[in-house]
């Protein structure tokens, strides 16, 4: 039983990559443990319910042919709000939580931004964070717009699970053709359609040949493809799912290799099916027999919040001041982060355990302020883990029996060999374990208590300059409460004041946050004098002092005024490490704050493999571009490196303008684990929020075309690709979790290449080529290449295969810049070996200072031809929604019979009496 248990465990540590990611595992050809959650903002509809269900059983039917009777659908828990009436039916939680969604239904970002979306920053073959769809989506009321939802959901689910990116391009619909003429970007090119304008102005609507752009010679932006309703072709799912005869991937004899779709730049030409086939999934599946059963669902409501603090005070605790400030942290988390309403308890262990205080639910101050009470004030003994873990679990049962969603927010610095003895029992119990670990050689088995019950896993230093022990603890704010409710950290900085007897700062409160504003102050020696100053000048005072815990803190009460505030600490002698902190919740609950979440591409990690840093600022759920973005990395023993994070689609970041700032991360400095925080500050007028349409969504279908004619659809709501509204300034600072990186040896040797160019445009210019790229860095996108290799080719395989072969282009006088610098290059071409060649194909290759060799980039292309454009003959034509009406048209006509009928018989009747006027009078 012991063997099964161990062999269990390490397969879900195996899928269960980090403390925020997706829970799902995969067993027997089913997916089990999905979790769907609605929204906080969504108001209550049980129909929508019901509809989740009727989505997840077609498409698990719809999965399960396409992927070649290898996949299904098994188990899907819906998560309902606790702002929705609780039901019979309804049960708590365990593990399950909003930041494990893997499929969120939340209200569009703008009104009619209903296209479903999967949130996907990371590169070919790697998972997504989460799929997105909003109510109207669910309802089916934009199955025109869309397609079948079942379809749409197997869509988002191979970018979400295998790293699959659309085969079609908004930016790009079109391209020249080896057929030498203009086709629309697709998989397969099977697939057979017309291509149109579809105009609309008030209630006028037209339909149009698509026009020439002198500058591409491809169709203009406004120019759609319009697929034929009827359709044989299979593929692909990836392009337009909403077909009905399409229920197949690309793969590597069908796939459209020309079309510059996202999954051609992003997987190096490869069919979305060659990358499926080779996913984990696959390798661990044969095809079945039989048809898969139906999903089962579970109705999971969020219900109150249930929390246990429990706290080493072993003797190792008394070294490195850091019981005092384990307790500066805990008291900022009660004081400040816990949310109004939920239950929390106390234990304290060293040997042995004690329940310090049973389950309060906090209301306001006074229980706050009880809660500050129970914290150690001395520390020794041995560290039994388990012992604590108990005890806290004794605690919240007397509130909640089964345990269920339950949270240990466990802090300790030591190792503990009896840990591992109780982790099936935490396996099983269904509550969370966060994990905060202090100092360089806290318990490796609690990191996988946390992994397992999807709780976080945190770090700190002994550094305490740093404030790492709270931030950690301020990153333990709900995940399931909504984001008004949530505590919002604003500033987190420290300082050793050796010679200088300031610290100086500003912070800046922003119109989306105010309410619950808090200041702290720590010191590690003396109480420092504080001034802070509102932005209208005024010195704020009356800051209650904690001498005992060497902090300070004040709470501004209402909400507090916008603006920038500044603070000045002196201290009384050096030297003195100061820290401050502040936090604020939202201003107004209809207007969502501004927010910052960071992460790393793992949580653990071998050298010399890299790291990726990720963080995403969002307002609700639209992106926020133009911030500086920085990350701090600090070490086991409190060594820090800084990271400027960015969003322009190179290197680490894979799309540009998305929100999400990233950066490799390489500088290892020793073994053990690191902790990540991020700053984001928006400068007034530099920061704006992102109004355009996700990447990787579902494709709009823009109407059909039958027996020849075109059916539109409604247009999607106009959103101009340029769109983007200032914001004001803010600041935000956010806790990015603890990662463990192993097999350092120093010095490190110099293992990294350049990162691969992603980005490669060319442009034809007269009889040259012009070239533009951002540049890599020596370290990925750290640094200075030494040189570019440019080679060209007649063959888009044969450059991507062979790309050494290829001819290179002399670049004696083109210098490398600076990793993210804009770089350019034109050339002439030479003659191209291929015979029949219709492209120039153009990739380039970065040699750092030790001669190793990027990936091959992105492969640009330059037609050698002028595309035709379609020669379908067919006349414009007017749509059947163009605001006139059959009655109309048919007055229309009968007038203008009328008016030339009257024109004519006048002009007859002036003729007549012209002609009798002039003639001669006679008689009989």
């Amino acid at each position: 039983m012991g063997l099964f248990r161990s062999t269990a465990f390490l397969l879900v540590l195996y899928l269960l990559q980090g403390s925020k990611s997706s829970l799902v595992r995969l067993n027997d050809n089913g997916y089990e443990d999905i979790i769907i959650a609605i929204d906080p903002h969504v108001p209550e509809d049980e129909t929508l319910i019901e509809q989740i269900k009727d989505i997840v059983t077609t498409a698990s039917t719809y999965l399960f042919e396409a992927t070649q009777k290898r996949l299904f659908f098994k188990s899907v828990s819906i998560l309902i709000p606790e702002n929705w009436k609780n039901k019979p039916q309804y049960i708590r939680p365990k593990h399950e939580s909003y930041d494990h969604a893997d499929v969120l239904v939340a209200p569009p970002n703008l009104p009619g931004g209903d296209e479903p979306y999967t949130k996907q920053f990371t590169a070919c073959e790697e998972k997504g964070e989460r799929i997105h769809f909003t109510p109207d989506f669910v309802l089916g009321k934009k199955l025109n717009e869309y397609g079948p939802r079942g379809r749409n959901t197997v869509h988002e689910w191979a970018h979400l699970r295998w790293g699959v990116f659309d085969e079609y391009n908004d930016n790009e619909r079109f391209y020249s053709a080896k057929s030498k003429k203009i086709e629309a970007t697709r998989c397969s090119k099977g697939i057979t359609g017309t291509n149109k304008v579809y105009k609309c102005q008030g209630n006028s609507c037209s339909i149009n040949k698509c026009r020439i752009d002198s500058k591409t010679k491809l169709y203009e932006k406004d120019c759609q493809f319009f697929p034929d309703k009827i359709q044989t072709e299979k593929a692909s799912i990836m392009f337009m799912q909403g077909i009905d005869s399409v229920v197949e991937f690309c793969n590597e004899k069908n796939h459209n290799r020309e079309a510059p779709s996202l999954q051609n730049k992003m997987c190096d030409l490869r069919s979305t099916w060659e990358v499926i086939s080779n996913s984990e999934d696959f390798k661990n599946t044969t095809p079945m027999v039989e048809p898969p059963p139906s999903p089962v669902f579970s109705l999971l409501r969020i219900s109150e919040r249930i929390v246990c603090l429990v706290l080493d005070k072993s003797g190792s605790m008394s070294t490195s001041d850091r019981l005092n400030r384990m307790n500066q942290a805990a008291k900022h988390f009660l004081l400040q982060t816990i949310e109004n309403g939920s239950w929390v308890g106390m234990v304290h262990f060293d040997s042995t355990a004690q329940v310090q205080s049973k389950l309060i639910q906090i209301t306001g101050n006074d229980e706050r302020n009880n809660l500050l009470k129970s914290l150690p004030t001395v520390a020794n003994g041995g560290t039994s883990i388990c012992a604590g873990i108990q005890s806290g679990f004794e605690v919240m049962r007397e509130r909640n029996v089964q345990l269920n969603g339950s949270e240990i927010v466990l802090l300790s610095d030591g190792e503990d060999n009896t840990a591992k003895n109780c982790v099936a029992e935490v396996a099983n119990s269904g509550a969370v374990i966060h994990f905060i670990a202090l100092g360089p050689v806290a318990d490796t088995a609690v990191i996988q208590m946390s992994t397992i019950t999807g709780g976080s896993h945190l770090y700190s230093s002994d550094a305490a300059q740093n404030n790492g022990l709270i931030d950690a603890f301020a990153a333990l704010a709900s995940g399931n409460t909504d984001i008004s409710q949530q505590s919002l950290q604003l500033e987190s900085k420290g300082l050793i004041l050796t010679d200088n007897p300031w610290l100086n700062g500003t912070v800046i409160i922003d119109s989306t946050v105010g309410k619950d504003t808090f200041f702290l102050v720590t010191w590690s020696t003396n109480l420092p004098i504080i001034f802070l100053w509102d932005p209208s000048g005024t010195l704020m005072g009356n800051f209650i002092v904690d001498s005992v815990s060497k902090m300070a803190y004040l709470s501004i009460p209402g909400t507090a005024k916008v603006g920038v505030w500044t603070y000045s600490l002196q201290v009384q002698r050096n030297p003195e490490t100061l820290t401050i902190t502040v936090n604020s919740r939202a201003a107004n609950s209809s207007v969502p704050p501004i927010t910052v979440n960071a992460k790393m591409n793992k949580d653990t990690n071998s050298f010399p493999s890299p790291m990726i840093v990720y963080a995403e600022i969002l307002q609700g759920y639209i992106p926020i571009l133009g911030a500086k973005m920085t990350a701090f990395i600090e070490s086991s023993s409190g060594k820090t490196e800084v990271l400027e994070l960015l969003d322009n689609g190179a290197g680490a970041d894979i799309f540009k303008d998305d929100g999400v700032y990233s950066r490799y991360f390489t500088a290892y400095s020793e073994n053990g684990r690191y902790s990540l925080k991020v700053r984001a500050h928006g400068g007034a007028n530099a920061v704006t929020r992102n109004l355009r349409h996700p990447p990787n969504r579902a494709a709009y279908i823009p109407g059909w075309v039958v027996d020849g004619k075109i059916e539109v659809n409604p247009p999607r709501p106009e959103i101009d690709e340029d769109t983007q509204t200032n914001l004001e300034s803010f600041t935000r600072t956010a806790t990015g979790g603890a990662f463990v990186v192993s097999n350092i040896s120093l010095p490190l040797p110099d293992l990294y290449p350049p990162s691969q160019i992603t980005d490669l445009e060319a442009t034809p210019d007269g009889d040259m080529i012009s070239l533009t790229w951002t540049a890599p860095g020596d370290d990925f996108d750290v640094g200075k290449v030494k040189q570019y290799i440019i080679r060209t080719s007649g063959s888009i395989l044969d450059l991507r295969d062979n790309f050494d072969d290829a001819q290179q282009i002399n670049t004696t006088d083109l210098i490398p810049k600076e990793a993210s610098s804009k770089e350019s290059f034109v050339f002439k071409p030479g003659s191209i070996p291929e015979e029949n060649a219709t492209h120039i194909f153009i990739a380039i290759q970065s040699v750092d200072k030790s001669n190793l060799t990027s990936k091959v980039s992105n492969i640009a292309q330059i037609a050698l031809f002028i595309p035709q454009a379609d020669s379908d003959g067919s006349d414009d034509e007017n749509d059947h929604n163009s605001g006139l009406s059959i009655s109309s048209l048919v007055l229309i006509v009968v007038g203008s019979v009328v008016i030339v009928s009257i024109i004519l018989s006048t002009t007859i009747c002036i003729l007549k009496k012209k002609r009798n006027s002039s003639r001669p009078a006679t008689g009989f």
